[in-house]
């Protein structure tokens, strides 16, 4: 259609609107008693209507393509259409993509549910939205507004779906998924053809938002374990910071691998096969809001040269946080399972995890498996828990001669240390071995911190009373919050506590600590009650059988530790030792100890 006839259409339409808006006859009163006379009377009008509106849906019709010639340019041609859901699905997901803009609506991962026992959609068109923009002189384009033909072939075992547009005499835009029979993993191409001269070949940015949408019990927890991860072609893996309370946000000035928006359990993530430009990130959230989680935002830059020349590749990762999975994903990838700062990642990857899965091989009851964890490891640990206890003992024997030291220089605590150095040599005891083993077991206990609250396999799974291995397991509901501890009371923390303090009272008897760190020993337990009141009921359930094995542990070495013996092999020690030169490092040790006797007298 030329200029000419377009001017012409509208000057009809507008000459069709005024006549019918000010100088249209009033239609006949129709009159009961000879409807079937005005039944065919009206019968020339209603096809003069019809005609007219024919004629003004042509009208509209052209002026429709005026406007998306201006506003799209050459992309008006899929600026209309009729919208379809295209369902792409294997034996874990099912993932839903619109012909309108050939983007994911939704993602539905099948083998999974909801703490509220609903299907666990990932994302859903109301809560997720991906734009695809592409720069063209003096226009911005959003890909995502257009529409695609839609067609499916078979190759092997992927299905491939191809979302189309074709530009007559000048190119297309094609979108491809493939979606394997298995897995969470969708492979998507984005091809550019014919678009050169176009556009003006700079970057397409792929923004993608997602209102996270609460899935587990505790959504405190669920904040503090959500996030955006990412990996840059350097090698570098970062991410936002989780417990931010507020805006997180960060532009990423070089080529990044991967993105992903990290739950506590699950990934929704995008790898580029070669890269994208750059990167924005950012995660906000509402404290007040519980119906979302967090919102997190992505602006991933996609070179152009890339989807011309067949270098377009991705793929999406809807699934499972699992480390079994993750870890063939892409580089680094599993770290979206964060394990712990060194040692305890070391920890976890190749003792917590391989003694898990173990054992889930052979047993379905995940309050056993942590029970058979617990015995394993702490008979591993047994040697460092005999020296221990061992160490402490010796303490006990030589508390009456520290006793006698300290009431001797009661008023100058560096000659007590003095004399309490010169005893300790001379009987051969070092009285920080006792320390020296617990530090030792410490990064086991610290790596459960990381591997019981992100676990998935027990997601889900109860014991006893505990509905949820996964979250806390409330037996009472209080009707007000308790600062810092919550508004519920976890059982498992309750009996963990009464447990930890009744060790800490039995290890006081053989320990020869006195005044205020014997007070806080006692309250190390009290403050961990707080801490882990709304952890998982696994951790503390842990917590806890470790220290009913501890407690048996004790039992069974005071029982093969006779006290008297050890006084007696002390005292030879002590004869032994008597003439023997000191070593150089007490040599040193009594030399700073006597400056800085010096230095506080002369102040």
């Amino acid at each position: 259609m030329d200029r000419n006839q377009a001017t012409g259409l509208i000057l009809i339409a507008l000459m069709v609107i005024t006549y019918f808006t000010f100088f249209a006859p009033e239609p006949p009163t129709p009159q009961p008693e000879v409807a079937e006379e005005v039944t065919q009377d009206l019968t020339p009008t209603i096809e003069n209507n019809i005609d007219s509106v024919q004629d003004e849906t042509i009208i509209s019709d052209s002026l429709q393509a005026v406007m998306n010639s201006q506003k799209y340019g050459i992309f008006g041609v899929g600026a209309t259409g009729n919208e379809s859901v295209k369902t792409l699905e294997n034996e874990d997901i099912r993932v839903e993509v619109s012909t309108k803009g050939a983007s994911i609506k939704e993602v539905e991962l099948k083998h999974f549910e909801t703490f509220f026992d609903e299907p666990l959609v990932l994302l859903t068109d109301k809560s997720n939205q991906f734009n695809l923009t592409l720069n063209t002189p003096g226009k911005v384009i959003e890909l995502t507004d257009l529409f695609y033909s839609y067609s499916s072939s078979a190759d092997n075992d992927t299905t491939v779906h191809i979302f189309e547009l074709s530009i007559p005499q000048i190119g297309k835009i094609r979108h491809t998924y493939e979606m394997p029979n298995a897995g969470y993993e969708v492979g998507y191409k984005l091809e550019l053809t014919g678009l050169d001269s176009y556009v003006t070949k700079e970057a397409l940015i792929l923004k993608w938002e997602d209102h996270i949408r609460p899935q587990e019990k505790d959504i405190e927890l669920s904040r503090t374990n959500t996030t955006i991860n990412y990996f840059t072609a350097s090698g570098d893996f970062d991410y936002l910071s989780e417990r931010s309370t507020g805006l997180e946000e960060e532009v990423i000035d070089e080529r990044v691998n991967w993105a992903s928006i990290k739950q506590r359990f699950f990934i929704a993530g995008i790898v580029a096969k070669n890269d994208f430009s750059s990167a924005a990130v950012s995660t906000d959230f509402n404290p007040e809001d519980e119906s979302e989680v967090k919102f997190a935002q992505l602006a991933l830059s996609i070179p152009y040269a890339d989807l011309t020349s067949n270098k377009g590749e991705f793929k999406y990762y809807f699934g499972p946080n699992d480390y079994h999975i993750t870890k063939h994903v892409a580089e680094d990838f599993s770290k979206n399972l964060w394990l712990g700062w060194p040692p305890m990642i070391w920890v976890n990857k190749f003792i917590i995890i391989p003694l898990f899965d173990l054992l889930n091989n052979f047993l379905s009851n995940y309050g056993i498996i942590i029970m058979i964890m617990v015995l394993v490891i702490k008979l591993a640990l047994s040697p460092l828990s005999y020296k221990s206890y061992v160490s402490m003992a010796k303490m006990k024997v030589l508390k009456p001669e520290l006793d006698v030291i300290k009431e001797k220089h009661g008023d100058d605590m560096q000659k007590a240390q003095q004399e309490q150095m010169k005893l300790y040599s001379k009987v051969g005891v070092n009285p920080i071995s006792g320390c020296i083993p617990m530090l030792l077991q410490m990064p086991i206990l610290l790596s459960m911190f990381y591997f019981f609250p992100q676990s998935i396999e027990l997601r889900g799974k109860s014991f006893l009373w505990a509905e949820n291995l996964s979250t806390f397991d409330s037996i009472l509901d209080l009707p007000f919050e308790i600062p810092f501890y919550g508004s519920h009371v976890s059982l498992f923390v309750l009996l963990m506590t009464v447990s930890t303090i009744f060790i800490t009272w039995q290890n006081q008897q053989v320990s020869t600590v006195q005044g205020p760190m014997k007070s806080l020993s006692y309250m190390m337990p009290v403050i961990f009650m707080f801490v882990l009141n709304s952890y998982p009921a696994a951790l503390s359930f842990y917590y806890f059988v470790s220290n009913l094995v501890t407690f048996g542990q004790q039992a069974l070495i005071r029982k093969m530790i006779n006290e008297n013996k050890i006084k007696e092999i002390l005292e030879e020690n002590k004869k032994r030792r008597a003439n023997k030169k000191k070593s150089k490092f007490q040599l040193r040790l009594e030399e700073a100890m006597k400056s800085s006797q010096q230095a506080k007298k002369k102040k």
